[in-house]
């Protein structure tokens, strides 16, 4: 309930030095300088590497936004076994892995083995310093005059969105209706799964009844 009235307001704390509380934001333009310098001196430091590693292709979780793609933390175990890359030698070159995920759907493993294989056709490893052999996995013959170094892997393998899931089609690719309805269809179906296993009893005591008659 409000106070009626030109009374005196009760409690009054209004000195509270509140200019030593405030933050303010005046180095936003020179924290933005700091910033592009250290990602130029990071890209620096790890080159002719990128700076990010290769992630996967994941949906968006929820119903509302799982006709989204983005990137994924990293590749499950399945899919780098079936792109013929060890799960201890992905780290070395560039590629996350999360032992937590799980494939489930054909459609996912398939097309992150397909990422996997693209970016292993972009790779070069370079032996090691004052390697006299060079190891396994090491690539042979390169020639740096016709290689492209990128400075992210998404410059070479972009996640491309999806189109969406509404299309629209002309009236001659649309499907033929279903004699009775779908509505009867979708019953008739219910019904026979429901009664699969009454009719296949009273099939069998049937022909046992004739077998004995016999």
């Amino acid at each position: 309930m409000a106070i009626k009235h030109n009374n005196q307001i009760q409690h009054n704390h209004f000195r509270k030095d509140w200019q030593r509380r405030v933050r303010t934001h005046f180095d936003q333009p020179t924290k933005k300088i700091r910033r592009r310098s250290l990602r130029a001196a990071k890209a620096a430091a790890v080159a002719p590497r990128p700076v990010d590693k290769l992630r996967p292709v994941v949906r968006c979780p929820t119903l509302k936004y799982n006709r989204r793609v983005r990137a994924g933390r990293g590749f499950t175990l399945t899919e780098l076994k079936e792109a013929g890359i060890p799960r201890l030698v992905a780290p070395t070159i560039g590629i996350s892995v999360d032992h937590r995920r799980q494939n489930l759907s054909e459609e996912s493993l398939a097309a992150n083995v397909a990422r996997l294989k693209a970016y292993k056709t972009h790779l070069i490893v370079f032996p090691r310093k004052g390697a006299k052999h060079p190891k396994a996995g090491d690539s042979k013959d390169i020639d740096l005059s016709n290689t492209t170094i990128v400075p992210t892997v998404g410059a070479a393998l972009p996640i491309i969105p999806i189109g969406e899931g509404i299309s629209e089609i002309k009236k001659s690719e649309l499907p033929k209706a279903i004699e009775g309805g779908a509505y009867a269809k979708l019953r008739k179906a219910r019904s026979d799964a429901r009664l699969q296993g009454t009719r296949e009893k009273r099939a069998r005591d049937k022909a046992e009844a004739e077998a004995n008659k016999k």
